[in-house]
């Protein structure tokens, strides 16, 4: 059938507008994604005061004095407090013949585990869940706010762990012992160690006029997911004001 002049008119209008249409799809579908680039989240390193290597209580007096407090005024510590607890816990002493002792013994000098602060109350302190760099005497913030509450209910809701200022959290690497010293390391050696400085910091308290207890029934998995962790919790000790 032939074509009318106006009917040519049309389609080389419409196949024009074609064109047109098909070169815009092709630039909109070509044009790069916008990348949302999500927050850095920047490593915050807090360098703690000096901790005291002498003081005004005896050994004799704070071993006398020594005793599991499980409730806790709504009080403050302060920094300098938290350096020293956190020093007696698993910070650095006299150099020994391999190297910086700490302040408890470890088998082999491995020392395998991490210390963790939970802080709820703490002057000049945000709260949060910190890790302790004993070779700086610094903490590093993990998380921010106040998990005390999460931490009670690990603790199959003791209270006073919700009390507390803070608390202390060792975990242990078992593979680091098992390496070495195969399964006694894991069923004796690490005990061995925790031991120790759970003791430190019952001591370190009574010295300072503060008041701790050593936890060890919570949910290890819910513990692990509050700090962040893969490895296991062996102790909670919650300090605070008496």
């Amino acid at each position: 059938m032939a074509l009318t002049g106006k009917s040519k008119v049309i389609i080389v209008v419409l196949s024009a507008l074609l064109v047109i249409g098909i070169g815009v799809l092709v630039m909109v579908q070509t044009e790069p994604a916008v990348q949302i680039q999500a927050a850095e989240v920047k490593e915050q390193v807090i360098h703690l005061p000096s901790p005291q290597h002498t003081g005004d209580m005896s050994v004799e007096e704070a071993i006398f004095q020594r005793r599991s407090i499980r409730h806790f005024p709504d009080k403050p510590l302060t920094l300098q407090e938290v350096s020293q607890l956190l020093w007696s816990a698993g910070g650095k002493t006299v150099d020994g013949v391999t190297g910086p002792t700490r302040a408890f013994p470890s088998a082999g000098g491995l020392y395998p585990f991490e210390i963790y602060l939970v802080v709820g109350n703490v002057t000049d302190l945000a709260d949060g869940i910190y890790r302790f760099g004993w070779r700086e005497h610094s903490i590093e913030i993990l998380k921010e706010g106040d998990f005390r509450e999460e931490l009670m209910l690990a603790s199959l809701r003791q209270r006073f762990v919700h009390q507390a200022p803070v608390s202390i959290v060792w975990v242990g690497n078992f593979e680091r012992v098992r390496g070495i010293y195969g399964q006694r390391g894991v069923d004796r050696y690490i005990s061995m160690d925790i031991g120790g400085a759970g003791q430190n910091v019952h001591l370190q308290s009574e010295a300072l006029g503060l008041g701790t207890v050593i936890v060890g029934a919570f949910q290890d998995d819910m513990v692990k997911e509050i700090l962040g962790t893969e490895n296991t919790p062996l102790y909670i000790m919650p300090v605070g004001r008496r």
